[in-house]
């Protein structure tokens, strides 16, 4: 013991031992050791000296710590030195805190690497990972939190290796998932440090910890801690969210469908009194901002972001939203992510994007939110940061949404222009921002201007209506005009900022504004100045700066080539590219045209929608215009190079594309009527199964009342029968006449049930018979192949169907008339059996005469009643065969139209193939008259060859009339 005091600094006798001299000795006790205290004093002492002797510590001491780790798992003090000294000696964290501004810079380095190597010493054996995670289960404080911290470091020294090995460890992530619901603090919020280093890049390991419950554990975590209010905990948890949704579509699934985004609502209840903003609660509510952005990411999946989207607008996340966007004294930088995060809510989706235009900004008289956020993007005093985020609000307003295009453009339109000028719209602040001083507000009103016409051909003809007043005294001129004047005039106008960038946003709009649109490229080409003003600026030899310009100016007089209708003679296809022969070269063209594409700030604009621009400068090229430069370029290099001939081919082609086109919407249509159709005839043919079904059920029902009535018929017939046999008195033979009375009107009343059900049942039939006619009147009239096909097999499932149920009544009614004859005989039974009663009893004579007449009016009216059934039988048989010819008659139909179908396609298959071959031998007449050509021979044209022979005809026909 006098050993461990000079080691802990007491005192001793003799010289002091050097620091590695200590602690070998140290490991040596710890290792020969047989008492528990001697190793727990040893280890106590190694943990004292591993932050001043790191290296000889763990050069030393590890492996005797991990030994101790294995053996002493009984004694939890020392399991928690061991713990503790391991992680001074692994951790990077305390000799950062440690070091002192007079250090070399190199040591921190140094320090990375040393702890890097240590834990790649600890983790060469997996088993001791392992053995940690078997004690991070322990729930003694002392054993449990150094383990923890142990395992985040060793997780931030060799991450992917140490991950591996949990995720191979049996049950290694659920250990760690039960940190999150400890009781105690520190060793919670050290379990959310330790799952951030666990779930980083690994997303098996993200999946597996979604699935433990972690999303409800983290946001109980999250509101129990005041939300956006919480301290550094709040932090945390909303790192590991960000760890566990970015980029993994499963575990954003899960969190969708589990209504874990109606929970994220009240974090943006801010409230009104938005004077207290700590840095915390910043940084906490950008966290939670950027976490929304994670589900609606333009990166994710249309469907999930899609989805996701809906969610949000329907548990009240983008109006609480929109609510801080147009809330006052909200910090500069949650002002910006706030509209980053509201642009991608509301991006591609109809529903949110309406919303959106629909909020008004709480001023005096209202305004919408997007004209406020307009009037901010064109205002040069505001921050950089802040205007991109508002274009980029605005492009995902009008990402596919015509109809929110179709509002901004028709705030520009001279019948929608407020005449009084009270208030500002969209289309005059973006004019405005076109055509001002300063060329950060001219690029971004010109993309914004381009967004509205995105695929959009109509909106880009309504937007040639638009006139500008220039000045007082002066004829107005359009817009289209008004943007090449100002790109002709380049340096001469004054500005602020780059001038090239106002060139670049004027060029992308226009290239935007006539791609695909004829009618455009005619109004540019109209006005004589610009295509000497873009020959003349591809032509020059300028700087580098000057370089994409020229890109761009050979894209748009490129898209005036391609996408020209040759409706203005001076400016024809062809006249065009051999102006471009002339003064620049095809070759010089294409090269100046691919400045565009090598630019390295095109390649970054083209990897994300968002405009992720360091400093104004910068700020040349939008994500959309992008897409089209890819989509042109190649077309256009290639148009340039084609001859007239070639073009004209081109041009049938589209015609006859376009015809093709026409057929096929056609018979799309038509496909979609016949549905429609057949949808109907199912629904009738589901309805008289539905009938079907109800009458059997009542057949079913009478059948059951007629076996009831059959047993007490039988009683009665045995209660009158031991009643003529004893012939009791005059007193039960009118009883017995009473009952047979009653009975006898009870039958009559069922025989009139039985007529009216009768009548029901011959109704249906003819009703069923109509159908019939109806659907041969159908099979008739339908034109088209596969509306012939449906409807004859479905006529023949359906009178196949009605075959049926024809069957089922006619041996119903054979069953009913059965049981109506065997009635018949019991009342004649019953009538002999009266008759047969003591004629002494002559008080009752007259009773009986009664019952007599009542009794044979009731077999008259029965035979009547038998008479009408054969007749309805011999009805039905009618019937039947009628049915049966008309099924015969469908088949006939139904054999000759696949006959006529079989022909059309054989006579079609025969005109393909001879329309191949025609093709085939008019490639060959070409190929060997420019082979002749090609060698000096004569060859004449198909026009002339065509005009000899017509000649050549009508000199034959003329020789025969002579002759």
């Amino acid at each position: 013991m006098n050993f461990l005091r000079g080691v802990m600094g007491g005192p001793s006798a003799g010289p002091q031992p050097s620091g590695a001299d200590t602690i070998q000795k140290l490991c040596d006790r710890v290792a020969s050791s047989t008492l528990l205290d001697d190793r727990r004093d040893a280890v106590r002492a190694l943990k004292a000296l591993s932050k001043k002797y790191r290296l000889e510590v763990g050069i030393q001491a590890m492996e005797h710590l991990v030994h101790v780790l294995q053996t002493d798992r009984s004694d939890s003090e020392i399991i928690g030195y061991a713990l503790d000294t391991l992680y001074n000696v692994i951790s990077n964290d305390l000799e950062e805190e440690e070091q002192d501004d007079s250090e070399e810079e190199n040591s921190p380095k140094q320090g990375d690497d040393l702890g890097s190597q240590f834990t790649e010493i600890f983790i060469k054996q997996p088993e001791n990972v392992t053995l940690l995670l078997t004690l991070v289960e322990e729930f003694d404080f002392h054993v449990r939190w150094p383990g923890v911290k142990l395992l985040t470091s060793l997780l931030k020294q060799q991450g992917p290796q140490v991950q591996q090995i949990i995720l191979v460890s049996p049950m290694g992530v659920s250990r760690l998932m039960d940190l999150l619901a400890d009781s105690r603090e520190v060793i919670r919020n050290d379990g959310v440090l330790l799952l951030q280093q666990l779930t980083k890049s690994n997303a098996a390991i993200q999946k597996i910890v979604a699935f433990e419950n972690a999303f409800e554990r983290l946001l109980d975590i999250v509101t129990e801690e005041g939300n956006s209010d919480g301290g550094i905990v709040v932090e945390d948890c909303l790192l590991l969210l960000q760890n566990l949704l970015k980029n993994n579509n499963s575990n954003q699934n899960f969190f969708k469908e589990g209504s874990y985004i109606q929970r994220m609502k009240p974090w943006f209840e801010v409230g009104d009194d938005n004077c207290g903003w700590s840095a915390q609660k910043v940084t906490n509510l950008h966290l939670m901002l950027q976490l929304v952005r994670v589900l609606v990411s333009p990166t994710n999946p249309p469907g999930a972001t899609t989805s996701c989207q809906k969610a949000m607008f329907h548990c009240g996340l983008l109006q609480q939203l929109c609510t801080i966007l147009m809330a006052t004294g909200v910090p500069a930088d949650i002002l910006t992510e706030t509209i980053n995060t509201v642009s991608e809510v509301i991006r591609g989706c109809q529903m949110n994007q309406d919303y959106f235009a629909s909020v008004n900004a709480p001023s005096n008289p209202p305004r919408p939110a997007i004209v406020v956020l307009l009037m901010s993007m064109v205002n040069e005093r505001q921050p950089f940061v802040l205007r991109c985020a508002v274009l980029y609000c605005f492009q995902c307003f009008l990402y596919k949404n015509h109809k929110g295009q179709g509002e901004i453009v028709s705030t520009l339109l001279p019948s929608t222009i407020d005449a009084t000028g009270s208030s500002v719209s969209a289309g005059q602040l973006l004019c405005g921002g076109l055509f001002s001083t300063d060329s950060l507000s001219n690029w971004c009103a010109a993309v914004a201007l381009a967004h509205a016409l995105q695929e959009n051909a109509a909106l880009k003809e309504q937007l040639l209506r638009v006139q500008l007043a220039t000045s007082i005294g002066n004829p107005p001129v359009s817009l289209l005009q008004q943007c090449t004047n100002i790109l002709s005039q380049g340096d001469k106008i004054d500005r602020r900022g780059s001038k090239v960038q106002t060139r670049v946003g004027l060029l992308m709009l226009l290239c935007t504004w006539l791609s695909n649109c004829s009618i455009a490229v005619t109004h540019f080409l109209h006005n004589p100045a610009n295509v000497p003003f873009l020959t003349g600026q591809i032509a020059e030899n300028l700087g580098e700066e000057e370089q994409l310009v020229q890109g761009l100016c050979a894209l748009l007089l490129g898209i005036s080539i391609y996408y020209n209708d040759n409706s203005l003679e001076n400016y024809r296809k062809e006249k065009l590219k051999q102006l471009i022969e002339k003064r620049i070269g095809r070759e010089n063209f294409v090269e100046k045209l691919g400045f565009i594409s090598k630019h390295e700030l095109y390649s970054r604009a083209a990897q994300k929608p968002q405009p992720g621009f360091s400093s104004p400068e910068h700020m040349m090229f939008d994500h959309e215009f992008t897409k089209l430069v890819k989509e042109l370029e190649g077309v256009i290099s290639k148009a340039i190079y084609k001859s007239s001939e070639e073009d004209k081919k081109e041009e049938e082609v589209k015609k006859t594309l376009e015809q093709h086109d026409n057929i096929v919407t056609h018979y799309k249509k038509v496909i979609r009527e016949q549905d429609q159709e057949l949808e109907e005839l199912k629904q009738q043919v589901s309805t008289l199964k539905s009938q079907n079904e109800q009458l059997q059920v009542t057949v079913t029902q009478q059948v059951s009342q007629i076996q009831q009535h059959k047993d007490q018929y039988n009683l009665l017939k045995v209660q009158l029968g031991k009643d003529t046999q004893h012939h009791n008195s005059h007193g039960d033979t009118l009883q017995v006449n009473g009952i047979q009375l009653e009975e006898v009107s009870k039958l009559r009343e069922e025989l009139d049930d039985w007529r009216n059900r009768h009548e029901q049942l011959q109704g249906q039939l003819k009703e069923k018979d109509a159908v019939i006619e109806n659907l041969k009147s159908l099979q008739l009239e339908t034109g088209t192949e596969q509306s012939s096909q449906l409807s004859s097999s479905g006529g023949m499932e359906h009178s196949a169907e009605l075959q049926k149920e024809l069957e089922l009544l006619r041996t119903q009614i054979q069953l009913q008339a059965a049981e109506i004859s065997k009635l018949q005989a019991e009342n004649q039974k019953l009538q002999a059996m009266n008759t047969a009663v003591d004629p002494a009893l002559g008080a009752s004579g007259a009773v009986a005469s009664r019952n007599s007449e009542k009794e044979g009016r009731l077999l008259q009216e029965l035979g009547e009643l038998q008479s009408e059934v054969k007749a309805l039988s011999e009805e039905k048989v009618s019937l039947q065969q009628q049915l049966d010819s008309s099924s015969s008659t469908v088949a006939i139909l139904q054999d000759e139209k696949n006959k006529l179908q079989q022909e059309v396609a054989e006579a079609k298959k025969e005109q393909d193939d001879l329309l191949v071959l025609l093709a085939d031998q008019d490639q060959k007449l070409s190929a060997l008259r420019s082979k002749l050509k090609d060698l000096g021979m004569p060859v004449e044209d198909e026009d002339d060859i065509e005009s000899g022979d017509q000649a050549d005809e009508d000199e034959d026909g003329d020789e025969e009339e002579q002759d």
